[in-house]
């Protein structure tokens, strides 16, 4: 007999806030993403790498938001009988390809700026300054959209990306400024490396986040201990056993546990105080658990690991 919860309306605000969310992070990603069209084209024209650089950390910014906002949309989506969880698992795969795609493009700017330190190039240093000038601007108006919009674990997340990039739109105008006044262009390879050095801290800390996720690992803010004990001390509860605690996507956290009681009579009772705990003191709310009958009694009652 398992008794199982999984509340769709629960995880609205996780993803974004539902519809007003879901509107905030696209308005931020049709901002970002048209314009670091512009900055690429105007990077290649200019000859600017660092303006190159900046248009790939906005297109990572881009992807970023759009997996928030598709992140909203999937989680709206009811299961089906071939995806009992619905489709929240492809905003793990879609972070997958985007730290995937991330580490590729740190790999061209790291090979380009190797080659322009050995061969300079000629570069237009004013084009450089008012693109990456308008570039930080955007980036600023994204960040104050993203940051009036709701709260979520997305939301932040995509705020932190937009605020990396306006460090690589400033990167950039201080390379079109010191080859502006000095003619150096050195400087412009040299800041295209920091902003890769961006794009790798991002990434690195994306694919370790995907990878723990496709892992099933504990999420980072749960202990696992104390939910165990947590769900040991309900009335009633005399062992837990087979826990176990992992993220479907993004702020959707699952649990499956096995509770072992004398009377089974008393599960009704039990499983609503489990669920009430774990959605109070985790914000856990899509919870499995089996109850057992308990066959010898335990040296302390109420235990956790057995």
């Amino acid at each position: 007999m398992a008794a199982h919860k999984h509340d769709h309306g629960s995880h609205g605000h996780h993803h974004g806030g539902g519809e007003a969310g879901s509107r905030t992070l696209l308005v931020a990603l049709l901002l970002t993403l048209s314009f670091s069209a512009v900055e690429a084209i105007a990077g290649w024209w200019s000859g600017s790498l660092a303006l190159m650089s900046d248009a790939a950390h906005m297109l990572t910014d881009s992807s970023a938001l759009g997996l928030a906002a598709a992140a909203v949309w999937l989680a709206r989506r009811p299961p089906s009988s071939r995806h009992t969880y619905g489709l929240v698992r492809a905003e793990v795969m879609a972070a997958l390809f985007n730290s995937l795609l991330m580490l590729v493009l740190i790999g061209y700017i790291v090979h380009e700026a190797i080659g322009r330190f050995g061969a300079p190039r000629p570069i237009d240093g004013s084009t450089v300054i008012w693109v990456a000038v308008i570039g930080l601007a955007i980036n600023l108006l994204v960040a104050w959209i993203l940051s009036r919009g709701e709260d979520s674990l997305n939301s932040r997340a995509a705020l932190l990306h937009v605020l990396g990039d306006a460090l690589g739109s400033v990167a950039a105008i201080t390379s079109g400024i010191v080859i502006v006044t000095t003619g150096w262009t050195p400087i412009d390879p040299l800041l295209s490396l920091l902003v890769a050095l961006l794009i790798l801290v991002s990434a690195l800390r994306l694919l370790r986040e995907v990878v723990h996720v496709l892992m099933e690992g504990v999420p980072g803010h749960v202990q696992l201990e104390v939910v165990g004990n947590d769900l040991a001390k309900l009335e009633g509860v005399l062992r837990v056993h087979d826990l176990h605690v992992w993220t479907l996507s993004s702020g959707t956290v699952a649990l499956s546990a096995h509770l072992e009681m004398h009377n089974l009579s008393d599960w009704p009772a039990i499983l609503a105080a489990a669920r009430e705990a774990m959605h109070a003191q985790h914000g856990i709310d899509h919870v499995t658990l089996q109850p057992e009958a308990l066959v010898a009694q335990p040296l302390v009652r109420g235990t956790y690991p057995p």
